[in-house]
């Protein structure tokens, strides 16, 4: 629950498939925590954590080519 507060504007079924997804493909771990009521951890995998190098490089090009259309709708005005 904790996540989806964190994620405005997905839906629990949504969440969970994508959670569900991501653990297929080796990318987070899951872990069932004995508590009450049960709680869900989830953690990225090293291989996960592997796709942090591309994810900076693809926020960096979102953000120049942010800077680039912001720049170009200005100079149309």
């Amino acid at each position: 629950m904790e996540l989806h507060r964190l994620l405005a504007g997905i839906g629990t079924k949504m969440l969970s498939k994508e959670l569900q997804e991501l653990e297929i493909n080796g990318l987070i771990t899951r872990t069932v925590m004995n508590t009450k009521p049960i709680t869900v951890d989830y953690e990225l995998t090293s291989y996960g954590r592997s796709l942090k190098p591309i994810i900076d490089e693809m926020a960096l090009w979102g953000m120049h080519h942010r800077g680039k259309i912001i720049g170009e709708i200005t100079q149309k005005k």
